[in-house]
């Protein structure tokens, strides 16, 4: 019996573009044959990839990177490994050339008002909120203030919103797969893992949640319920990416939009707005 070669990681230190197909085709059950096929690459010439013994093309880990649908962070991750310049820029969101941008994301969180809507990173910190999720956080919290800026340590720490929470295990349970969703999209990326471990390890969460169940699918709508001294408010989730991104920064960002799933939380939401309610 022969094994395959593991493919040698280059002197820098950085992985191989072996190494990193192998993991991606991995995360995602894929053959080489399957990956092959899906890049419009013969199954001969991937397999010398994997080991080491060739290098692609700029155009065939264009064609890799879409085959296992990697965000740009990965493209450039792929590029580089090969021995090619990264294609996608990473600039903030404050810089200049990113100014109408940063409008836009502006514009779609005032829209959204009476009710609340996120910026988030792909690591769910919270870059951004506009007034009405400020609004309907500190009516929730009755005044206390979060000790954390990222959503999942919100959501999991018993100190924080977890107890506002009135479907909390569903919610929870949500989130989790979310997360394993990005870790198998970036399995080299040490933030998300540790984030989920960091999760995880909150009391009370069960333990078969560090096992993706694989084959399942979330529930399209979750309807997340809070409890509040003005009785359940209840919203449903809306997730806006941007089309075609160029720029790895833009490729990552998430704006979540809550919207009322019922009749009493647009009017909870109404007169937290107009001042009616504290």
């Amino acid at each position: 019996m022969t094994s395959t070669p593991a493919p040698k990681r280059p002197s820098d230190g950085r992985p191989a573009i072996g190494v990193l197909l192998r993991e991606q085709r991995e995360q995602r059950r894929m053959s080489q044959l399957d990956l092959a096929h899906e890049a419009g690459l013969s199954a001969r010439h991937l397999g010398f990839i994997e080991v080491g013994k060739a290098q692609p093309s700029r155009e065939a880990v264009a064609r890799l990177a879409d085959a296992l649908g990697l965000g740009l962070r990965e493209h450039n991750a792929l590029l580089l490994a090969a021995g090619h310049a990264p294609q996608y820029g990473e600039r903030a969101l404050a810089s200049p050339a990113m100014g109408p941008l940063s409008q836009a994301i502006d514009l779609i969180l005032k829209h959204q008002e009476p009710y609340p809507a996120f910026v988030l990173s792909r690591r769910f910190d919270v870059l951004a909120a506009n007034d009405a999720a400020m609004r309907v956080n500190a009516f929730l919290m009755e005044g206390r203030q979060s000790p954390h800026t990222n959503l999942l340590h919100q959501v999991f720490d018993p100190a924080d919103f977890r107890p506002v929470i009135a479907n909390w295990p569903e919610v929870a349970a949500k989130f989790v797969r979310q997360l394993q969703d990005e870790l198998m999209a970036s399995p080299n990326d040490p933030a998300i893992r540790r984030l989920l471990d960091e999760i995880l390890a909150y009391p009370d969460v069960p333990a078969a949640w560090r096992l993706r169940a694989l084959g399942s699918e979330p529930e399209p709508v979750l309807t997340m319920v809070f409890n509040s001294r003005a009785g359940p408010l209840r919203f449903f989730e809306t997730i806006t990416t941007f089309a075609a991104p160029r720029d790895v920064t833009l490729d990552e960002l998430r704006i979540d939009c809550a919207f009322p799933a019922d009749a009493h939380t647009a009017e909870v939401c109404a007169r937290l707005a107009s001042g009616d309610l504290h």
